[in-house]
């Protein structure tokens, strides 16, 4: 979701997501490929290249005012990208992706040229005619062979390409192992269970005092996103697609227990917060201030504010896969990740810029050199670099592996425990409508956090009606 952000691609994730990301892209890896240069990366070719002739203005997704480090590596490729096409002009774009904007940007033709996107908006965006088609650009494209085809697939709909993969992440839980150690509580093992997750938060939490043992987000749609990955440990789906029907799945056994361990973290462990309202940057923040000894999202954003915000050693912060539901369970999470769509409104001209510029690092010399850099400068201001879990390569790719040994040489680069991430294992999102189930689960997961001995059955069977009738009846799935 968010990004809801990270996390290096198929970093082992198991099963068939391990196959799904690792076997295609490991048989190109074997077949002869020009090494990437500074050149690579983009359809470029010549200097008679039609573009090079043309002035072109193209208003790009830019990192948020808090990201100084991104935004530093924004603007070297600004830099290195209008060195190559002088006739192009890079105007940054301040607009972050909200569903609750884009169809007033979309007509008001205020959108920039490309913009990020979350894993779940592949469906609701091009349904609505708000993301490109590129298909034509990608097939032009030389590495889209190398591209991560689990994470890139979210944005491939009846074979039209509508979306870049950036990079991704499986749902994890960040520890704050200092938090553990200072109370006592022994540290779980990476391969836990539910159980082990409410007894490690009731026995850190300190209700008296403010501190919580774990802080599930209880408001905004990443409420229902956090719920959503104990329904997969439980064996639960959100919706099935059968005979051409979508109809809803989660008022299921498995919803049910999902919903009464959320139930059992409020009111028998009292391991929540008291004002358990959090929504994303409530409940990360909270993690990054001590506030909380677990926080349930993709890795990266929380890293990041813990140790570059909160002052946090990377030794006293560690990923957890989700808890499997029990012993032997699978520790399932939510496949998520962040995407870059061109705006449909954009000229030819300017979308085929914009997808060079999405693409113009990726598989580069030029990027790896900018990365080190990166991190060289954040070590001398004592800060961290986090890489994503999932990236848009490979791990076990000859470019995966020349970035990973960078990562390597440096002591402030965040190091995932091989152990932990052995166990990862992901489910991708639904495509229908799934924002809308994340804002209805929100509410029944509000209700359960406000009100004692709620009906779970009850809860989940009215909020499968209102999404039955609402949005699922409404869908045609071409079989």
């Amino acid at each position: 979701m968010r990004k809801l952000l990270t996390t290096i691609a198929c970093l082992t994730l198991t099963g068939a997501l391990l196959s799904a990301c690792g076997s295609d892209t490991d048989k190109k890896t074997t077949e002869p490929t020009k090494e990437p240069t500074t050149d690579q990366g983009t359809t470029a070719k010549s200097p008679e290249d039609d573009l090079l002739s043309k002035k072109i203005t193209i208003s790009i997704y830019y990192p948020s005012k808090d990201k100084v480090e991104d935004r530093k590596l924004e603007d070297d490729k600004i830099r290195r990208f209008t060195e190559k096409y002088p006739n192009v002009t890079v105007e940054k774009s301040d607009w972050h992706y909200n569903v609750n904007e884009i169809g007033i940007k979309m007509a008001s033709n205020e959108a920039p040229t490309f913009f990020n996107t979350f894993a779940t908006e592949a469906k609701f965006l091009i349904q609505r005619g708000w993301a490109a088609d590129i298909t034509d650009l990608w097939n032009k494209y030389e590495f889209k062979d190398q591209i991560n085809p689990t994470l890139q697939s979210q944005f491939i709909v009846d074979g039209k390409v509508f979306g870049v993969v950036q990079k991704g992440y499986s749902t994890s839980v960040m520890v704050n192992k200092k938090m553990l150690d200072d109370k006592g509580v022994a540290i779980p093992s990476y391969d836990w269970t539910w159980d082990d997750m409410v007894n490690t938060a009731k026995a850190v939490a300190e209700p008296a005092k403010g501190i919580a043992g774990i802080a599930p987000m209880g408001k905004g749609n990443e409420a229902g996103w956090n719920w959503t990955n104990f329904l997969f440990e439980a064996g639960g789906q959100i919706i099935n697609t059968e005979g051409g029907k979508v109809t809803a799945a989660f008022n299921s056994d498995a919803g049910v227990k999902a919903l009464q361990l959320y139930d059992k973290l409020r009111w028998e462990a009292n391991a929540i917060p008291k004002d358990w309202a959090l929504g994303w940057g409530d409940a990360t923040g909270a993690f990054a201030q001590g506030r909380t000894a677990m926080v349930i999202a993709g890795a990266e954003g929380p890293l990041d504010q813990a140790m570059n915000q909160g002052g946090m050693k990377p030794e006293n912060v560690l990923t957890f896969p989700m808890p499997a539901m029990e012993a032997g369970g699978k520790h399932y999470g939510v496949l998520g990740g962040d995407y870059l769509v061109i705006n449909p409104n954009a000229t030819k001209e300017e979308q085929e810029m914009a997808f060079r510029y999405i693409t113009f690092d990726y598989f580069s010399n030029d990027w790896l050199t900018s990365i080190e850099k990166d991190i060289q400068a954040r070590k001398a201001e004592n800060k961290y670099y986090i890489p994503p879990q999932m990236n848009y390569f490979s791990a076990d790719s000859e470019y995966g592996k020349k970035a990973q040994a960078i990562f390597d040489k440096y002591d402030n680069v965040y190091k995932y425990a091989a152990e932990s991430n052995a166990l990862l294992d992901g489910q991708p999102e639904a495509q229908y409508n799934t924002q809308e189930y994340y804002a209805e689960m929100t509410n029944v997961i509000q209700q359960v956090f406000s009100k004692k001995g709620i009906d779970p059955k009850t809860m989940l069977d009215a909020a499968a009606k209102t999404m039955q009738e609402k949005y699922f009846d409404k869908i045609e799935v071409a079989q």
